[in-house]
């Protein structure tokens, strides 16, 4: 719902309705126990939950969950499995954005295979890739200050997510993914937010072989996407972008148009 705020441009002074992102407290439960809080945008509740569930381990696929329930006031989601379990002792405060949860520790887990599927870009993909992301950006266009994050085959749309921590759309499209019947497909990820280790581990858990930002990768996101074998482009425009990991994956044989 938009709110009237002062407006101010030069010498002028003037109100005018403007619309705010939406940030909200939503709790995670399972099996009946408080797990944790997220501070989210409070969309596609269901695969936040789902999808976090599914990043931390705790779950493998969708067939363990019995039931979801959003609560009536929308701030906390109800997830029952169909097996027991265990609250982690101890949760990590995610780097950034609205200070998110994991449990994870700061490196790939054991036994992730590296990523051997043959995908191939060129520079005219990068501009059609961030095109495909500018069109999930919905809310952002309305109110500005929130995340994008799209998985993709390198030509639809396989999920997308937008949320005020980049965290959350990534795990947003890990549930969204889950509750359609698949588990995530290997593909590209592309994003708005910066990639942390935490972003890539949860890229990883996504199955991506390619993860496109339009911001910086940290130095521990750029070892772990060398480590499995990811291509990692960061700081992507739509004539320049730097090229982090596993250029192989990368084709120069065709020029970038000019601006």
């Amino acid at each position: 719902m938009p709110t009237q705020y002062q407006f101010f441009h030069k010498d002028k002074v003037e109100k005018r309705d403007l619309h705010l992102p939406t940030e909200a407290p939503v709790s995670l439960t399972v099996n009946g126990e408080v797990w944790l809080t997220f501070m989210c945008t409070p969309s596609q509740l269901e695969a936040l939950a789902i999808g976090f569930l599914f990043n931390e381990g705790i779950i493998q696929d969708f067939s363990e969950v019995a039931d979801t329930r959003i609560c009536e006031h929308g701030d906390n989601v109800d997830v029952w499995l169909h097996h027991a379990a265990k609250k982690p002792a101890k949760w990590t405060r995610t780097s950034g954005c609205t200070g998110g949860m994991t449990s994870v520790e700061p490196r790939a887990e054991p036994g992730l295979a590296r990523h051997k599927i043959n995908v191939m870009l060129g520079p005219k993909q990068i501009p059609l890739l961030l095109k495909l992301l500018d069109e999930h950006q919905t809310l952002y266009r309305q109110s500005g200050g929130l995340h994008t994050s799209v998985l993709t085959d390198g030509k639809v749309s396989l999920a997308s997510a937008e949320d005020i921590g980049r965290h959350n759309t990534l795990d947003k499209i890990a549930g969204t993914m889950l509750m359609k019947g698949s588990k995530p497909k290997k593909g590209l990820l592309l994003t708005t937010g910066r990639i942390s280790s935490e972003m890539m581990q949860k890229a990883i858990k996504l199955g991506a072989a390619v993860v496109i930002s339009r911001t910086s990768p940290s130095s521990m996101s750029v070892e772990l996407a060398e480590e499995q074998g990811i291509t990692l482009i960061g700081y992507a425009k739509r004539h320049r972008f730097n090229v982090y990991t596993h250029p192989e994956r990368f084709s120069l044989s065709e020029k970038m148009e000019e601006a």
